[in-house]
């Protein structure tokens, strides 16, 4: 129970609305002009509630929508519904072969209790500079399916997070789905973070993956999270290492030139300078895990 100078915490008054199909919610959220939020695990929103950070006037819960709690393969495509949480993704197998490295990132993800009730969708629309999953979507070349009573339009991971606890998700939208590209044959990954504590968000996270043919980087991703208000990608350091040679010294330049492109923050958990050596260092690991793991 939250506690400040002797009062309870609790949020402020609101309506509720509990929603049994997706074209329900959706017009609930109609014209609604945000007053609304949408919660589905609320491990977030509700604590962010209480301390009266956000103060909507109404709650849409979306946790009877069944036809939202999905996740599986449609083609080339790994695809997760906005109601399928933590703890189903982190244990499936299917996760495992089609996004391996979303697989081992969960490993570093919150705690057993919020897992349980927590949701992918939920965790990219609160946008936390420093969660794990916005920077594997981002590593992983996701797409973003928003529908609205007017129709559904789909967002590149890269366009997505905006700032800090802000995404092109517009105030009549819901995320509806995830579509993650399934892991190609030859494709190696790579993700590591550093914390204050096992379960807590990143001081810093790098994810990264590689393929690499004849000795030589094919493709590459890189992104990060826990640098300033959103995950970000680096695609500029990217291209400039499509061709070069797969070398550890080749990898240590990769990752001093992403070090040189950001501009992180600093806080009680670290300096900006801090940061920025232990993304050098993370990007580094990454990347050489994912050379390893191409095959």
């Amino acid at each position: 129970m939250f506690r400040r100078k002797g009062r309870r915490m609790k949020p402020a008054a609101f309506e509720y609305e509990r929603p049994t199909t997706l074209q329900a919610a959706l017009n609930l959220l109609e014209d609604d002009g945000g007053k609304s939020k949408v919660i589905a695990g609320g491990q977030s929103l509700v604590p962010m509630m209480n301390f009266r950070v956000v103060r909507p006037d109404r709650l849409i819960d979306i946790n009877r929508i069944s036809e939202l709690d999905y996740h599986r393969i449609e083609g080339s495509e790994l695809v997760i519904g906005a109601l399928c949480r933590h703890a189903v993704l982190k244990e499936s197998e299917l996760v495992n072969r089609a996004c391996p490295m979303m697989h081992a990132a969960y490993d570093w993800v919150a705690h057993g209790p919020v897992r349980n009730r927590g949701t992918l969708c939920g965790n990219l629309c609160h946008a936390d500079p420093a969660s794990e999953m916005p920077a594997v979507v981002l590593a992983a070349d996701s797409v973003m399916v928003l529908r609205s009573s007017k129709g559904s339009r789909t967002i590149p991971a890269d366009q997505f997070f905006l700032g800090q606890y802000e995404t092109a998700t517009r105030d009549d939208e819901i995320l509806v789905e995830l579509r993650i590209p399934t892991a190609s044959k030859g494709q190696g990954w790579g993700f590591h973070e550093v914390n204050v504590r096992k379960g807590d968000f990143a001081i810093v996270a790098a994810a990264a993956t590689l393929h690499v043919a004849a000795g030589n980087v094919k493709a590459i991703s890189i992104a990060l999270a826990g640098l300033g208000s959103h995950a970000i990608r680096l695609t500029a350091v990217e291209k400039a290492f499509i061709g070069k040679e797969a070398t550890d010294a080749a990898f240590r330049e990769a990752a001093a030139a992403c070090a040189g492109s950001i501009d992180p923050t600093s806080d009680i958990h670290g300096s900006a300078e801090y940061r920025r050596d232990l993304a050098r260092t993370l990007i580094y690991r990454a990347l050489c895990d994912a050379r390893d793991r191409c095959s």
